[in-house]
């Protein structure tokens, strides 16, 4: 069925209610308005105000409140409204939910799913378009999740509710209304890619080109025009940003023998840096050129009406190619 990205979550977060009475979905706004992004329309009004939880403005006493009902075995599902919103329950994410696993040395786990919003594209004002994506791939003992399409938006929001392990799932707000052709019961049934998994996209031969979350899309209409000038791109979408698939990454750039990583986070310590260093690593005979990061510039993000100057977009991506070609 023809559906959006938001409304796939929305199918993915009855799914797991309906399959777990333990799954508890919280934050605010999300019952009665169903979110600020409707991701969560209809559910509370379905499975009541125990089941899904409006909470005060107060997100380290939401992820606080989840880190306690998981240890009592619950499967809280936490909605940080938008991106900036985080940090005050960074403390909680950080230093209790990512380390009672070894604390404890394997006997407590914490399965709490923490939804983001992340990314411009929406015209949003201050703290409503950050990328905080590396704070917490860098954190040990979290999963770090970024689907880019409404199928493993579906698909990814069902895994990591399921898993023992807490999750921070990053959603690209400026894709939460692109729509794609979903067969949710083929997903259940055959259970798609695992949640670690990169996916190719498009196969190329010249060079690789990197992506997750909303800048998927963006490197896929790169590829598109690069192809009309007869350059053939390979698109990675990474989905799991905590572990990497660095087998896939490595088995393209040994095939196209280059490397673009684009993010609309700041291109400085980002994870492109990481993935840059590691691919130099593993693919330092295989490269004909260095690798090359398109990102955010090293500011806070801009007004409503410069943001489109500060994402990445086709243009840019092909200015990388260029340079990476021309090497």
């Amino acid at each position: 069925m023809i559906t959006t990205f938001a409304s796939a979550l929305n199918t993915g977060l009855r799914r797991a209610l309906e399959d777990d009475p333990k799954v508890v979905l919280m934050g605010e706004d999300i019952g009665r308005l169903g979110g600020v992004f409707r991701v969560t329309d209809s559910l509370q009004k379905d499975f009541g105000d125990n089941r899904v939880i409006d909470t005060p403005l107060a997100e380290s006493g939401i992820v606080g409140t989840a880190f306690g009902m998981a240890l009592r075995g619950y499967r809280p599902v936490c909605e940080i409204q938008f991106d900036g919103f985080v940090y005050p329950a960074f403390d909680q994410i950080v230093s209790h939910v990512a380390k009672i696993h070894y604390r404890t040395q394997g006997k407590v786990k914490a399965p709490i799913t923490i939804r983001i919003p992340f990314g411009g594209g929406i015209g949003a004002v201050e703290h409503h378009s950050e990328s905080p994506e590396a704070y917490f791939a860098h954190t040990a003992g979290l999963r770090v999740l970024a689907p880019s399409n409404p199928a493993d938006a579906y698909l990814m929001i069902r895994q990591a509710i399921a898993m023992d392990d807490p999750v921070i799932f990053f959603e690209p707000k400026r894709r939460y209304w692109d729509k794609a052709d979903v067969d949710f019961l083929a997903l259940d049934r055959d259970g798609g890619l695992p949640v670690d998994r990169a996916m190719v996209r498009r196969t190329g031969t010249d060079a690789t080109v990197v992506a997750y979350g909303g800048t998927v899309e963006t490197a896929m209409s790169a590829a598109k025009i690069a192809a009309e000038e007869g350059h053939s791109l390979e698109v990675i979408d990474l989905r799991s940003l905590s572990p990497i698939d660095f087998d896939t990454i490595e088995a393209s750039v040994a095939k196209t023998g280059r490397l673009i990583v684009t993010h609309e986070a700041p291109v400085f310590a980002g994870l492109g840096a990481e993935i840059a260093a590691r691919i130099t690593e593993r693919c330092f005979y295989h490269l004909e050129a260095p690798v090359l990061r398109v990102g955010g510039f090293d500011i806070p993000f801009p007004p409503a009406k410069l943001e489109k100057f500060h994402l990445p977009d086709p243009d840019r991506i092909l200015a990388a190619v260029d340079r990476t070609l021309a090497a």
